[in-house]
């Protein structure tokens, strides 16, 4: 059966997003300078060749074993889940050939038509929650893995419910000092991890972790 696996960037005081990164601030990229915290947690992403390439910015970029692990993660995903304010994010930032090339589905308590992007990438808008969504990526993931890829309040449901075989963390020297925790709102019954791989780069230590 597919794995069902997390891969998220984090700062080194456990935040996913910084605090003011939300849909009412979106145009105003001082506003508590989220933008610039933003693009220091995923600044060892923006330079590498296979992420140039998947979001087509044209060539060049950087190589080496991040670039390796980047295509190695990216290539096992048949499917993503994700929650609405993610979505209604990125459905402002994401150029109009977003950049998963699978089926995504998106939590969400307002129903809506599926909606197929240019490359392969169709956004489904599930309204019956996570095992639902979870059941029916299955489908679309065949032999591939499926990605929890945000916010952390939908991580930490599938956390919740045992449902998560792995993390995947890049966890950047940043400190952020407020904004969305990872791990908040987990219960005593959440199943524990053993460490699996840790591969250090200029600009992220990339953690693994799989279930013990």
């Amino acid at each position: 059966m597919s794995k069902v696996f997390v891969n998220i960037g984090l700062s080194l005081d456990g935040y996913m997003a910084p605090e003011g990164m939300t849909l009412e601030h979106w145009d105003q990229p001082d506003y508590k300078n989220w933008a610039a915290k933003w693009g220091a947690l995923m600044g060892w992403i923006h330079d590498l060749q296979y992420f140039r390439d998947n979001l087509k910015l044209g060539p060049g970029g950087e190589t080496g074993p991040v670039n390796d692990l980047l295509k190695r993660t990216t290539e096992r995903i048949g499917a993503n889940i994700m929650g609405k304010r993610m979505f209604e994010a990125g459905e402002r930032g994401w150029p109009e050939e977003a950049p998963f090339h699978t089926d995504v589905y998106v939590l969400t308590h307002e129903a809506r038509e599926p909606w197929a992007r240019p490359g392969g990438t169709t956004f489904f808008f599930v309204t019956d929650g996570i095992e639902s969504a979870l059941a029916r990526a299955r489908i679309s993931a065949g032999s591939r893995d499926i990605r929890i890829s945000g916010g952390a309040d939908v991580i930490q449901q599938y956390l919740n419910a045992g449902l998560v075989d792995e993390l995947e963390i890049a966890l950047a020297p940043v400190l952020f000092g407020g904004g969305r925790r990872l791990f908040e709102n987990l219960s005593d019954d959440v199943p524990g991890f053993k460490i699996d791989s840790v591969f250090p780069s200029a600009l992220a230590t990339h953690l693994r972790y799989v279930r013990a």
